[in-house]
């Protein structure tokens, strides 16, 4: 009885060359059209568990974790400074959908820095704000903002306790002129006291108090 050979069925070239073009596990790395460059773990052709992104317009580094093509989880960003070329973190702590969120610390070229809670990018929580005149803001934020109770501490040590609105003191407050000895406890509305008394506080040990202390009511 004669024998028939079939041929062997064989898959287009392209099959097996889209097989190895698929990126899953660690790979080294991977350039994009544009020049940006990755280097790190993928899967299912999305940047996924610990990579580092260089992006070529601006030389921005990201260094951490990823989650299908975003950065989510713990990492740092850093960008090159212009004239030494040096990288200088501008951002380390933890994100979410690409996104600054939960705790991390945010520096400023200026100086300034801000450590603590983030939600979509903004300042919101808890933090603390290191201002470049040497004040320190600590206290609640909401959508980058200070805005609940905080206290904001000045560079000559007077400082605000009390309510905070969009940034500005609002509510009730106190405010505290440590070199003259006295305390206004009152109400606050866009930044400017609406009413309230004020009180000698600590005058004698004040480096510089009022000449006549305030009579008592």
């Amino acid at each position: 009885m004669p024998i028939v050979k079939y041929p062997r069925a064989t898959k287009p070239l392209w099959h097996e060359w889209d097989r190895k073009a698929q990126k899953r596990g660690l790979r080294h790395t991977v350039y994009a059209v544009n020049g940006d460059q990755y280097t790190g773990e993928w899967l299912d052709n999305l940047k996924h568990g610990k990579g580092t992104q260089v992006w070529k317009s601006t030389g921005a580094i990201y260094s951490g974790d990823w989650k299908f093509g975003k950065r989510d989880g713990y990492g740092s960003y850093s960008v090159p400074d212009p004239v030494t070329k040096e990288y200088k973190k501008v951002y380390t702590g933890w994100w979410k959908d690409d996104k600054k969120c939960g705790y991390g610390m945010m520096y400023h070229p200026s100086g300034e820095r801000y450590e603590g809670e983030w939600s979509h990018g903004l300042r919101s929580g808890w933090g603390r704000m290191y201002h470049r005149d040497g004040s320190i803001y600590e206290g609640q934020w909401l959508l980058d903002q200070p805005h609940g109770q905080g206290m904001l501490r000045m560079a000559n040590e007077d400082r605000y306790e009390g309510g905070w609105k969009d940034g500005k003191k609002h509510g009730p407050g106190k405010f505290f002129y440590l070199d003259k000895g006295q305390l206004f406890e009152g109400i606050w509305a866009a930044d400017i006291p609406k009413c309230g008394i004020m009180i000698d506080f600590g005058r004698d040990e004040a480096p510089a108090p009022t000449l006549y202390p305030i009579p008592k009511v």
